[in-house]
This record gives structure tokens, sequence and C-alpha cells, in this order.
């Protein structure tokens, strides 16, 4: 790997695949959901270890909810798994963000979110963001909402509202738009995923589902990356 290649600043997958994976095999979906986390760590390390600035993923959707209760209840105590084994990691200098409107999960999980987020705020690696009950027209939503607050309050001129104004009421604020989307499993679709951050965003479909997805998957959707023309508009 060339120190010089061109490397997307900001990466997003959507890691789908989990539940088919387990059918595959005849193992509960639960099953699927456990190994597509070890997954995630994997790559989350190897984007870490190859210079990638910002990678978000996307972990429970808002409309997952709808999905058998025992397999909503298996995600999230994975989720808790990961969030009480994140204070081992610390050498990663991986810095952690949750998105998606988090007032809905339970208080255990709300209070290590914030403390996963809070110890790792003075990380200067890779910046994580995880989204989770995320839903790209619901942060629109609610940054429309946020803004519309403020202008009641005569904190912003409505018709002085910029593109990147509004970017800082989103859930991402501060951070620079995704570059590149990856989407194993052989679904072609954005499933509401980064709606607005994804306005020039390269697309990687792939078929290989996510407990299937390794290092070697990453590289050949960042060898596609670095051949397209990326003209924003223009020439």
């Amino acid at each position: 790997m060339a120190n010089d290649r061109l490397l997307p600043q900001h990466v997003g997958i959507i890691m789908d695949g989990n539940g088919r994976w387990a059918k595959k095999r005849g193992l509960p979906r639960q099953a699927g959901h456990k190994v597509g986390a070890s997954t995630f760590q994997k790559i989350t390390r190897y984007c870490n270890k190859i210079g990638i600035q910002y990678l978000t993923v996307y972990a429970f959707s808002t409309e997952n909810w709808k999905r058998p209760q025992e397999e909503v209840d298996a995600i999230m105590n994975l989720l808790r798994s990961f969030l009480k084994d994140a204070k081992n990691h610390r050498a990663e200098n991986v810095k952690t963000h949750f998105i998606g409107d988090l007032t809905v999960l339970a208080p255990d999980i709300q209070e290590m979110m914030r403390d996963c987020e809070r110890e790792s705020a003075g990380f200067t690696g890779l910046t994580l963001n995880i989204a989770v009950n995320y839903g790209g027209r619901d942060e629109i939503l609610q940054a429309a909402k946020r803004f519309a607050a403020d202008a009641a309050a005569h904190k912003i001129v409505p018709d002085e509202l910029t593109q990147a104004q509004f970017s800082s009421y989103l859930y991402t604020a501060g951070q620079p738009d995704v570059d590149l989307i990856i989407r194993p499993s052989g679904e072609m679709r954005l499933s509401n995923f980064l709606l607005w951050q994804a306005a020039y965003a390269e697309y990687v479909f792939m078929d290989t589902l996510w407990p299937d997805f390794n290092e070697k998957c990453l590289e050949k959707a960042l060898e596609e990356f670095a051949r397209r023309n990326r003209r924003f508009g223009g020439v």
C-alpha cells in the first residue's frame, strides 16, 4: 500500500447481511449479528491503521425496531458489550461518536455512550461515528427543528442560512461530508443513510455479506474509489 495513494477522507459503511449470513448456515439471526460485530471492530481498526480520518457505520436504523424483539435485544446487548470493552482499546486512539436519536435507548446504554464519547474526546486517530436509531430523513428533520428554534430565538436570520450553516445542525457537525459509501450484501440502495452528507459521495456495492467482509474487500472498494473521476458537478 503506497502512502501517497488517494484515500477518501470520510467512509460510510452500511453493515448489511448479518441475518442472511446466519440463515445460509442454519443459525439464528443473532449469530450473524455477533460475527458482524467482530467484523465491524476489525474494519474499524484497519481504517485507523491505513489513515482513514472518518468512518461512519450504520449499526441500527430507525426502521430496525420493526424486527423481532429477540433480534433487537441481541443487537442492543452486542452494543453493550462493545461499550463495556471500549476502555480496553484506548491505545487504538479512536475517537468515538454516536449519531442518531439516542433518547429512546435504554438508560444504561445512553450512559455508557456518553462515557465512551467523553473518554475518547481527546483521541487523535480515526473519528468513528456509530449510527444507532439513525435515519437520514429524521436527522434532517431534527436539524430543521433546531434551526427553527434558533431562528425563533433570533439567534440566526432565516434568509441568511447557508448549506454550511445547516450542516452544523446535523449529527455530523464539524465533519467533512462522506466521500465513499460501501454497501455489502448485494443490496443496491441507500436505505436512509447520510442523505444530506452523501450528496456527492461515491458508491460501491458488493455482493459479500457483512460478516464475510474483510480487509481485502475494503481495499477493493478503496481501489474503485481511487479510479473514480469526482467532478462535483464540474467538467
